[in-house]
């Protein structure tokens, strides 16, 4: 579905992501770790189109709709908390004209076998599925369970969004996002700003929904119940664990020990390496012996240790 290949992010001469690929499937619940500054928000805001990568692309369908909840963003004002989360279904009347505009132009179409009108049929039954969803039940009884479940109180729905707190205006932007329920989430910390209570009812929204996820949080035991793949940025580079995020640490863990041992190995390999060269160097009869090491030194992939 969507396919991040051999992307780089580079600023001036400092790399943040070298050449990472991964692809991200329908079914995939994606936990997004590594340490504070090692490019995780930046992939999100590569996927929604809010940044571009230095090289490399990221392909996804383009009729993908994606729901992306950014640490800090915009909050609207002037409205109620229910009429502001109500206005995600003003889009309804959109799809509706987008799927009759399809519908007249594939009754023209006679090139049943091309590439375009499958792109048509694929975009229609898209719509109509986006529109199904959104008609299964009264829009208002949409948004009054789901911002119940977020923490509101059903009396402080009537009340306007700028009498609440940054905290609380970023429960509605996510309960405007999970109306729309898009195919993708991408979610920066949701839970920053959550009770125990609210965060405990969107781990059940997340786990119960078909969209597909990617999500970054410092809450172990929110990902842990939420996620069903683990994809770790070090130092630029990307290991995927196709396991939750506990099972992910016993792993990294025993990869972190692998690397500690193939370093230590190839420490002592170089250190015994260089002892020869300054023992010979200067040597004629060992002179060949003696580039021929230089040469392996300077072209030997050194080993990193991730930690």
């Amino acid at each position: 579905m969507i396919s991040i290949e051999n992307v780089t992010v580079a600023y001036g001469g400092y790399v943040l992501l070298d050449n990472i690929n991964f692809h991200v499937s329908d079914s995939d619940k994606i936990g997004l770790v590594g340490k504070n500054g090692a490019g995780k928000s930046t992939i999100l805001k590569m996927i929604c189109g809010l940044q571009s990568p230095t090289s490399g692309r990221i392909d996804k369908p383009k009729d993908i709709t994606i729901g992306y909840l950014p640490q800090i963003m915009e909050h609207h004002k002037g409205r109620s908390v229910l009429d502001e989360a109500l206005t995600v279904f003003q889009s309804s009347a959109e799809i509706e004209s987008r799927i009759a505009l399809l519908t007249k132009e594939l009754e023209r179409r006679t090139d049943y076998e091309s590439e375009s009108y499958s792109e048509l049929i694929e975009e229609l039954g898209a719509l109509n599925d986006r529109l199904e969803m959104s008609h299964s039940e009264p829009p208002e009884v949409q948004a009054r369970r789901t911002l119940l479940g977020l923490g509101f109180k059903d009396e402080e729905l009537v009340r306007n969004t700028e009498t609440f707190s940054q905290g609380w205006n970023m429960r509605i932007e996510l309960a405007k996002i999970l109306l729309r329920k898009p195919r993708v989430l991408l979610l920066d910390e949701p839970t920053n700003h959550l009770d125990i209570e609210s965060i405990e009812w969107l781990e059940d929204y997340l786990k119960s929904t078909r969209c597909s996820l990617l999500l970054v949080s410092h809450d172990r035991r929110f990902l842990d119940n939420v996620t069903n793949r683990t994809v770790e940025i070090m130092l630029g580079h990307i290991h995927d664990y196709k396991v939750p995020y506990s099972k992910y640490l016993e792993l990294r863990a025993e990869r972190i020990q692998q690397q500690n041992a193939a370093y230590e190995n190839q420490q002592k390999m170089i250190q015994k390496t260089e002892d020869f060269i300054r023992a010979f160097r200067y040597k004629p009869t060992k002179s060949n012996q003696v580039q021929s090491r230089i040469k392996a030194l300077e072209k030997l992939d050194r080993i990193e240790v991730d930690e």
